[in-house]
């Protein structure tokens, strides 16, 4: 029997783990920001609705398979459903599996894909969303990726259109609100444009979730980097500021960088200190969230008017350890072996020899930012 497949992209917000993908445009439209490689090889496309509600009624066909061993109560036949997926082979098996976790979720959050989605114009999105939500009256959230760029050609009209139609969260990686951070790193956009793209957004009636990257400048535009973000939250008061720590991975123009002296890379504790003049210099109620591993100190968490105290504490509680302590934490830390510095206290006395050996055996503070980054490029 032939069964139908939907097209899957390559990436999503940790945030939408629990989200059904479903790709509406392919690659990114502008694709050249030095950090990123992601895309290098795709050619942008806007997908036809036509195409989109096509997978869209080939995610259909899987929740009806997935239905078959749902009861009426809501109980579910997980063995049924093994059973059922180890009959079927490649990207089937990958459909089938997405929708039956999706619908055991609950069916309610869908993320639309690539890079930038809200390049699909000419009412595309406003059309496919209509058809999604009917085919999916369960769906309660519809979020996606935007570039700034794009998401100040849209109108308010345009945003409230785009509510009316389902979609209720952008996520926008703005990386940085400093114009010469952006030039830097050829981000394609100003932050007057990061800007006016957030509150066109907000006006509209959908959540805005920006992101900022601490070391993305280099130790040169370090503190740049952290007052224009300051500033461009300040104006927009998104609802998620999303801390997304750089690291520089060979084979982007912002390794060449780094390669051949123009750029040097920040040390973990200046990229904490990026964040610390990032707290205190914003004016607004927006949520700093800190959820991906590469973010040294994930306990950074709280809104920036009413928590201010709160995560500063966590970052000069950091800085009160002895060097050698701060980088046993970064070493176990970009190992993925501690969440946060308590867990310090639980290490052996041996191992915490073998440890401060490893980190003794690097004095220079720039040979360790190196290391440091190399652990980190794995989880990019």
């Amino acid at each position: 029997m032939s069964h139908p497949v939907f097209r899957v992209g390559p990436i999503r917000p940790p945030s939408e783990c629990e989200s059904l993908l479903l790709q509406v445009t392919q690659g990114c439209t502008w694709n050249k920001c030095k950090f990123c490689k992601l895309y290098r090889k795709t050619t942008f496309r806007a997908f036809s609705a036509d195409s989109i509600k096509q997978d869209i009624d080939a995610i259909v066909y899987y929740a009806d398979m997935v239905r078959k061993h749902i009861t009426p109560d809501g109980r579910a036949d997980v063995n049924a459903m093994n059973r059922e997926l180890s009959t079927l082979e490649g990207e089937v098996q990958h459909c089938y599996y997405m929708v039956a976790n999706w619908m055991l979720r609950g069916a309610e959050n869908v993320f639309l894909q690539d890079g930038n989605t809200l390049a699909l114009q000419d009412g595309r999105l406003t059309d496919v969303l209509h058809y999604l939500k009917a085919a999916f009256p369960s769906i309660k959230r519809i979020t996606s990726y935007g570039r700034a760029e794009s998401l100040c050609r849209l109108s308010v009209e345009d945003y409230k259109e785009l509510r009316e139609a389902g979609l209720t969260r952008i996520h926008s990686g703005y990386e940085s609100g400093s114009d010469e951070v952006l030039k830097f790193i050829n981000k394609g956009v100003t932050a007057e444009q990061e800007i006016e793209a957030g509150k066109k957004v907000k006006a509209g009636g959908i959540e805005l979730s920006v992101y900022f990257m601490p070391g993305v400048g280099g130790r040169a535009l370090s503190q740049q980097n952290a007052l224009g973000m300051a500033r461009v939250v300040s104006e927009v008061n998104p609802d998620f500021l999303r801390i997304r720590t750089v690291a520089v991975k060979r084979r982007t123009e912002l390794y060449e960088e780094f390669e051949s002296g123009r750029m040097e890379l920040c040390s973990d504790d200046e990229k904490v200190m990026e964040l610390k003049t990032l707290i205190e210099n914003s004016d607004c109620d927006t949520m700093l969230v800190s959820d991906h591993i590469m973010n040294l100190l994930p306990d950074i968490e709280g809104r920036l008017n009413t928590d201010k105290a709160k995560m500063l504490k966590t970052i000069d509680d950091y800085f009160a350890l002895p060097e050698l302590d701060r980088r046993v934490y970064q070493l176990l830390r970009r190992s993925c072996r501690v969440e946060r510095i308590s867990d310090l206290k639980h290490l052996g006395s041996t191992e915490r020899r073998m440890l401060e050996k490893a980190c003794l055996e690097t004095p220079d503070e720039k040979e360790w930012a190196i290391k440091m980054n190399e652990l980190l490029i794995k989880y990019v």
